[in-house]
């Protein structure tokens, strides 16, 4: 992205134009004065870390290495990594300062950021993959999920770029352990090299395995499970405005849907009130088609993993392939497309959807495609 390019380090100085990042972005003068553990980061507040991280990174030989595209994004990963620390920062009755969750948060408030910023969407969601995962090299060795994160990494964003942005991290602070966590973060790097995924996506035997793998902690990455599925269930996922309903007539105007607008509308339910009879009446017509072995399209917004989780585990136990799509717009697109429609979403509810917006990703489903409209 421009803005991000203009503001990154570059050839033959690879200075860092703090003052400039300032003046751009509200989300890192938001960082001043955002306290921190005093012994894992001596440095100062977050915004004191993330400017030493990103001069770290401009440091890096391997980073200065990469094409320019490949450092700006990883630059602007850098730069958001710590994003969420200023509304996830606290004081436990230690008196020690905590920011649980912050890697998780991160992503989302980044997503939302650079869709608002318009960026592209697989740019955007390799540097929201990284921000979430941005710690695990730190710890990773000890984790029992170690294989499926670091898979789901290579799928989504690179594991050598978060070998990179980790290293930034832990040279941009001031703490007792900075050899230990380089080290563990050396043995991360290695590990995903023996496991054939720093660099590129890991491979699967096919989109079933991959599909099965991501459902089953312990199951063998290289196990090419037999395709046993009997019908396909597209799940749309999407704001309100996406599209989604032109995307169906327009690609699958004979399949049946499970529409959760047109069961509100049927039900009486406001998209601001309780949906649990929604929800309830949605999951009856999915068996519904499932027992019947009919391919069928599920309608709703699906905005977090979660959500879709319980549509997708349902299919798999029908023996179900499942396809997500996943809708976007411009955040202008989207509110003039909900203003028009007969039975507009109050704004609040989505401004609360798009705080919980997970796009979906190829661990989720057997096919994962990403529209952008308008």
């Amino acid at each position: 992205m421009r803005v991000f390019a203009d503001l990154c380090p570059a050839p033959p100085h690879w200075t860092l134009p703090w003052a400039r990042i300032r003046d751009a972005f509200g989300w890192v003068r938001d960082m001043a004065g955002v306290p921190q553990d005093a012994v894992f980061h001596g440095e100062g507040d977050v915004e004191v870390h993330t400017r030493m991280a990103c001069e770290a990174l401009a440091s890096l030989p391997q980073w200065r290495a990469r094409p320019p595209a490949e450092r700006v994004r990883l630059f602007t990963a850098v730069l958001m990594h710590d994003i969420a620390k200023p509304h996830c920062t606290s004081v436990d009755g230690d008196g020690r300062i905590t920011a649980r969750g912050h890697s998780r948060r991160g992503d989302l408030m980044a997503r939302r950021i650079l869709w608002e910023m318009g960026a592209p969407v697989a740019w955007r969601e390799h540097v929201a993959a990284l921000i979430r995962h941005h710690q695990v090299p730190f710890w990773a060795l000890e984790r029992p999920d170690l294989q499926q994160i670091a898979f789901r990494v290579s799928l989504l964003a690179r594991n050598d770029d978060l070998v990179l942005l980790a290293s930034a991290d832990i040279l941009g602070r001031v703490c007792p352990d900075t050899a230990e966590l380089l080290d563990n973060v050396a043995l991360y790097g290695e590990y995903c090299e023996e496991q054939r995924c720093l660099d590129v996506a890991r491979a699967f035997p096919s989109d079933h395995a991959r599909f099965w793998y991501f459902r089953r902690p312990g199951r063998d990455a290289g196990y090419a499970a037999y395709d046993d599925t009997r019908l396909t269930a597209t799940v749309l996922s999407g704001l309100p405005g996406a599209g989604k309903d032109h995307w169906i007539a327009a690609h699958r105007p004979d399949r049946p849907v499970v529409s959760l607008d047109r069961l509100r509308a049927e039900l009486g339910v406001s998209p601001a009130g309780d949906q649990r009879a929604v929800a309830a009446a949605a999951y009856e017509l999915a068996r519904g088609h499932l027992r019947a072995g009919r391919s069928f399209v599920w309608n709703a917004t699906n905005v977090s993993r979660a959500q879709r989780d319980l549509c997708t585990g349902l299919v798999a136990r029908y023996r179900g392939r499942v396809e997500i799509v996943a809708l976007e717009a411009p955040p202008p697109v989207i509110r003039d497309r909900n203003r028009r429609r007969e039975s507009p979403v109050p704004d609040a509810v989505v401004d609360r959807l798009v705080r919980r917006w997970e796009t979906p990703d190829p661990t989720e489903a057997h096919r994962v495609d990403w529209l952008t409209s308008g």
